[in-house]
């Protein structure tokens, strides 16, 4: 088992100028910090791979482990602690450049010892690496003036850490803007996962990293399961096409209508089912109609009973959802995002019941309750010739259309996919 250290300022950043780098089991021993130069003489082997970090700045890094999804890959996290459960929790999910101020060398010298991890050290604003080589330069920002003159520099690419002593998310927007077309890296020193989250989606495109200043493991956790979350979006669901066998009547219940926090595009909608082992992709209330208007952000969803698909692999109720919870989104193509629910509307009204079958598949049924309106629609398969076709609405489906399914496993624990015997009729 691998283990990192973490120090008080433990970091694992986004720069695009640190590329992530892959560790050879054959070089995992060689790619070590020992000791210090000048202030820290640290011994860094010839297997730590140096990239430079402006004109006059250089960073030695060692390869280490990278998580494949794409937005972990573009984002960067530095963790600054004194806690060797926290830095061992960093190291163990991929993060092993750590920030110490300068009075810590002896700690990141024996963290050195027992984890492969790439060490900065704080002093005099700015960050260093262990040659004495400046990687980034410090900035505090308590009101507007200052703010203002945090700007790029012409023709220099060093990287820039923020520390935001007052507001947060208006600064963030604000620096985001101003160095969008800018070599310079910005990192904004946070002592939450919130506070993370903030500065990595501020105008969408984020700041380039956060140092993640905490002495709870819990922190780190959490913010790993976000990074996790937004790199399942680049992940395809498979999605299947099935046969509808039966459409009937089936009396009245109590139907949830999920309101989104985001506006849906034809084609997408939320994977909903009487089974967990069959989601049916039901179409959002994005479509025109003669009779009312459409609402981009709504899906009919379905009975309280049912199961929908949320971020993490998982499964709820929709009699669970409430506003700030989160869904997975999915198109036609097994595209996928996650959404926030801003409202859940539950009312008693008529119901339809759908069942299908997958060709490769005769015996098992998927069945699906929905309320009997037009305007509630599954989503059909793509059409490679001819009209493209998004949706058929309920009181319109027949037995012989096809429609898309997520098959999965059927036994759930909690939300959480489980292997065990059950069966559901």
């Amino acid at each position: 088992m691998v283990v990192y250290f973490s120090a008080p300022l433990v970091q694992t950043l986004t720069l695009t100028h640190l590329p992530y780098l892959t560790l050879n089991k054959d070089t995992w021993n060689l790619c070590r910090s020992n000791s210090w130069v000048k202030h820290r003489s640290v011994n860094a082997n010839s297997n730590c791979k140096e990239t430079k970090l402006g004109q006059s700045c250089s960073f030695a890094m060692c390869a280490s482990h990278s998580s494949s999804g794409s937005y972990q890959n573009s984002k960067r996290v530095w963790i600054w602690t004194q806690s060797k459960e926290v830095m061992t929790a960093s190291v163990e999910r991929g993060w092993n450049t750590f920030v110490f101020s300068s009075k810590h060398q002896q700690l990141a010298n024996e963290w050195s010892l027992i984890a492969l991890i790439c060490p900065l050290y704080v002093e005099e604003g700015g960050i260093f690496d262990n040659e004495n080589r400046r990687v980034a330069t410090i900035f505090e920002v308590s009101n507007p003036q200052e703010l203002l003159q945090l700007k790029p520099a012409k023709g220099e690419e060093e990287n820039v850490v923020i520390n935001l002593l007052d507001w947060q998310v208006i600064p963030a927007e604000n620096i985001v803007a101003a160095f969008q077309d800018s070599q310079t890296t910005v990192f904004a020193i946070s002592k939450t996962p919130s506070e993370a989250q903030i500065f990595l989606e501020a105008l969408e495109q984020g700041l380039g990293g956060v140092i993640l200043k905490v002495e709870d493991v819990e922190a780190v956790l959490e913010l790993k399961d976000y990074f996790d979350r937004r790199d399942e979006v680049s992940n395809l669901l498979s999605l299947t096409k099935a046969t509808v066998t039966r459409v009937q009547v089936a009396g009245m219940g109590d139907r949830v209508c999920v309101d989104l926090c985001s506006l849906m595009r034809p084609g997408e909608g939320l994977l909903v089912g009487s089974f967990a082992r069959g989601l049916f992709l039901v179409h959002s209330e994005c479509l025109e109609s003669n009779y009312i208007a459409s609402r981009p952000f709504r899906v009919n969803a379905g009975p309280v009973h049912a199961y929908v698909a949320v971020p993490g692999g998982k499964t709820s109720y929709l009699s669970e959802l409430k506003a700030g919870k989160e869904v997975i989104v999915v198109d036609q193509k097994g595209q996928q995002r996650t959404a926030i629910v801003g409202r859940v509307k539950i009312e008693t009204r008529p119901l339809i019941l759908v069942e299908v079958k997958r060709d490769l598949d005769t015996q098992t049924i998927y069945s699906i309750l929905l309320q009997n309106a037009e305007t509630v629609a599954l989503v059909c398969p793509c059409q490679e010739t001819g009209h493209q076709k998004t949706a058929i609405p309920v009181t319109s489906l027949k037995v012989g259309d096809e429609v898309m399914l997520r098959v999965q496993g059927g036994a759930r624990h909690t939300g959480i996919e489980i292997q065990e015997f059950i069966v559901e009729n």
